[in-house]
This record gives structure tokens, sequence and C-alpha cells, in this order.
């Protein structure tokens, strides 16, 4: 029997294929969709046993043509742009879509493990998994807590394991297609390599500069997650993925450029020192985005922790700095 994981070319998803692999998993079905091409690196150190266009996919699993040769679906797919205004592909994409899979996954009995998101909480500064938590602030959002919510008015008709993980700010490798989407991490770095400097925004919401605070979540802990509850699958729920800790954007900065300096053997500073020496720059902030930023996120882990999860979880420091290396080997390689 296959794995099944979907957006196995993305960000997560690919990470995830990588995982199963170096845990001799190689009997995998990726779905995904390649229109964007590009995104074929992420799976070219990857063994997987076949690949569908997500559609096709579908497509197969509504005529039982899968029946009988999964063990498990990890559904990482989605359109994570936060800026996307179409409602009706979002919507199509990440709710209908998910809809059909689970579906499928209720008609066999087969575990299924989904990606939630940290942006169903939008501007509430208590992210609990629960509804009076939920409040999101774009059509993302919204299209990420429809499906919570779908998932929780038919909770009593599950016949197997169902988890769905919300994501808090996640950085790592395999992530460079996402453009604009990338971790702040991302486009710090390629910023501090391309001018020597990063740019943060001013003081908003009542933070100073760049003091705006995320849970900022290393890929490897999510795939992690991901495995704890693949090996459990006696557990269901909806679980936030997150440190459990904010830290701001500043720190996120200096750990970025901190990691590049050291690794050319030069010495750490403090975010008010990089700011005088014009490593950091803030910029205004944008327009398009009041009323639709999150200012603050920190992951309450109560039920990840209630459910046996007890790994600890990467700091901005340990995360980016690892990071930080992979990237600039990859630049050397």
């Amino acid at each position: 029997m296959h794995i099944v994981v979907t957006g196995a070319a993305g960000f997560v998803g690919s990470n995830l294929v990588r995982a199963l692999n170096e845990r001799g998993e190689t009997r995998i079905i990726a779905v995904d969709d390649l229109t964007n091409g590009d995104k074929f690196v992420n799976l070219v150190d990857c063994d997987i046993a076949d690949y569908y266009h997500k559609d096709d996919f579908a497509t197969l699993v509504e005529g039982g043509k899968l029946a009988g040769a999964v063990r498990a679906l990890l559904h990482q797919g989605a359109c994570s742009d936060t800026t996307e205004r179409n409602g009706r592909f979002m919507l199509d994409t990440n709710f209908r879509y998910s809809a059909r899979l689970l579906d499928f996954c209720r008609s066999h009995a087969i575990p299924f493990i989904y990606a939630s998101s940290a942006a169903t909480y939008g501007a509430s500064t208590h992210c609990r998994e629960s509804g009076e938590s939920e409040a999101p602030l774009n059509v993302y959002g919204y299209s990420k807590v429809l499906f919570d919510r779908y998932l929780r008015s038919r909770w009593e008709e599950q016949t197997a394991q169902v988890v769905g993980l919300r994501y808090f700010n996640v950085y790592g490798a395999r992530e460079q297609h996402k453009g604009r989407m990338a971790s702040v991490a991302w486009h710090f770095f390629n910023q501090f390599r391309d001018t020597g400097r990063v740019r943060l925004f001013e003081g908003s919401h009542g933070y100073g500069n760049g003091e705006q605070r995320r849970d900022f979540v290393s890929v490897e802990d999510c795939v992690r997650v991901n495995l704890y509850f693949l090996d459990h699958p006696q557990v269901s729920g909806i679980f936030n993925v997150g440190t459990g800790r904010a830290q701001s954007f500043n720190d996120v900065a200096a750990a970025v450029i901190n990691s590049v300096v050291q690794a050319a053997g030069g010495q750490s500073r403090s975010i008010a020192e990089l700011v005088a020496a014009g490593c950091v720059e803030y910029i205004p902030f944008p327009a398009d985005l009041r009323g639709k930023y999150q200012a603050f996120t920190q992951a309450d882990l109560t039920r990840l922790r209630a459910a046996g999860y007890r790994e600890p979880f990467l700091s901005v420091e340990e995360g980016v700095e690892r990071y930080c290396a992979q990237l600039m080997s990859a630049q050397r390689g």
C-alpha cells in the first residue's frame, strides 16, 4: 500500500516526502500541480512510486480506482498565497478539494492528515484551536477555517484518524519556488546577500520598528509533527504547529545576518548594532496590509502536548542558523 502526499512538490510536502524516504518509505504517490514546472527541483532527490496531477488524482479516488491502495493520505496541497483575492479559486482549491479527499478517506477508513493554518486566527492574540479564537483576515484564512469547521460539524462520521495541523510561520529548505510568499528568513537571506542589508516594516499595531511578533517554526519541526501523527493513528484532532514562543522580525533579521557573517569569520552583533551599521533598514508599513496583517501570533501547544507530542521546537536562532547554512551550502554547490 502507498502513502499519498498532496502538494508533494511544494514546501512542506517535499520535505515530508524526503523525510519519508529517510525512513525507508518509497511507496509514495506524489500529487501536485506542476503547471509551475520549476517546483520539480524539490522532488529531484526524492524517491516516489508515482505522480498524479491533483485533478487526475481526485478523479481516480472518486472513481474508486485507488481503493485498497492507500495506507494514509497526507494532504499538504493548497493555495497558500495570503494576498490572493479570487475567492472562488481559493475555496475550490483549499476547501472543496480537501472535502473530496476527506470523503475518500472516510469511505475507505484511511488516516487523513492535512495542513490547516494559523491564518485561521487572524488578528486574534489567543491562538487556541477553538471557534472563539478564529477570525481570519483574508480569504486564504477563511478557506482554511471553513474546512476545519466542516470537519468539526461531521466529526461523528469519522472512520479513521483525521488530523488538522495549523502551521504558524514556516521557514526552511525547499521554499524557493514560493516567491513573495516565501518566508521572511528566505527573503532576508537573499536581501543581505544581494545588498548587504535587510528591510523590515516600521512600527505598527503598537509595536516598534521590526518588533511585530510571529511564531516562526522550522519546516523540520512541521515534518516531525506530521510523522508523529502518522505513527499514532489512534490520535485525531486539530492541533497548532508552532514553537509556542512569539519572536520578532528583528530576531529573524539578526539571526540571518549573524549566521551569514559568522560563517565568513565575523562577529555576531545585536539588532541595535546591526541597525547602526546600516545592515537593517525599516520601511513604511504597506497601506494595503492595514486591517489584514497578523502583528502577533503564538501557538498554544496545550492540545499538541496533550496528544503526546513531546519533542522540543527549534528557536528562531537555532532554526535560522541551520537554514542559512543550507542556503549557503547550496550557493557554493
